[in-house]
């Protein structure tokens, strides 16, 4: 595992943070392994209560790396798809601070958290028609389900950018704090949830979760080959190559 991704352990909490700032933390193939070696490895942990996801104050995710995400081969399944089964599938409370940019799947996998801490320079955005791609890591079900179908068809289609206070409103996340309070706090509620009795808060968040889990094993599969088949059309190449000459 390398230093791209940082895990620690204290005090019943996984603390992952995103070190790949010099690409404002674009997600490589080889960062999405290590992501779910660490959420699987979290999940069989019975030391570890809650599991928090973050950047730092200035970056939490841009998305995927274009160049990494151009170079998968078309009769492979991107090693991201089981990233975001061991996400959708982590039975332990998850906790997330963004700051700077969640864009596309850093900000469809907000949808899977139980407490989203957001820094007030937050920028957020699911542009996946913009890029020739569709919804993913079941968000056609989740953000539906949250903001209703003509929001969800906005965010997602339109994809225009929208803030922290934006954000706050359509209850993608719980908390906007300072730059400066972002990664305290979020380490605060996370050693919070862990410290609660374990026994109720996992009975809490399966009965909460529990309604919604087949569905969204369902969303997911059928969301892959979508998002796998326009990932290798004409137009999805052309937008994303047109990034990359930017």
């Amino acid at each position: 595992m390398d230093n791209l991704i940082l895990a620690e352990q204290a005090q019943g909490v996984l603390t992952i943070t995103l070190n790949n700032l010099d690409k404002k933390n674009a997600l490589t193939t080889s960062m999405y392994n290590t992501l779910s070696d660490y959420v699987n490895q979290a999940n069989s942990d019975n030391d570890i209560r809650c599991l928090l996801i973050q950047g730092n104050e200035h970056c939490f995710c841009a998305g995927n790396d274009l160049n990494d995400f151009l170079a998968c081969p078309p009769d492979q399944e991107p090693d991201a798809f089981d990233f975001v089964r061991a996400i959708a599938s982590f039975e332990k409370p998850i906790v997330m601070a963004v700051a700077g940019p969640a864009i596309g799947v850093a900000c469809t996998l907000l949808l899977h958290a139980d407490l989203v801490i957001a820094a007030d320079n937050a920028k957020f955005a699911m542009p996946f028609a913009k890029l020739g791609l569709s919804p993913e890591a079941g968000s056609s079900m989740l953000l539906t389900q949250l903001v209703g179908h003509a929001k969800a068809f906005e965010l997602m289609v339109l994809g225009d950018t929208f803030d922290a206070d934006t954000a706050l409103s359509l209850q993608l996340i719980n908390k906007k704090v300072s730059q400066a309070e972002l990664l305290s706090s979020a380490n605060h509620y996370a050693k919070h949830i862990a410290s609660l009795p374990n026994d109720a808060v996992m009975s809490a968040r399966r009965l909460l979760k529990q309604a919604n889990q087949s569905l969204l094993n369902e969303t997911l599969e059928r969301e892959f080959p979508t998002f796998a088949r326009l990932m290798q059309t004409d137009d999805c190449k052309t937008i994303l190559n047109g990034f990359l000459k930017k």
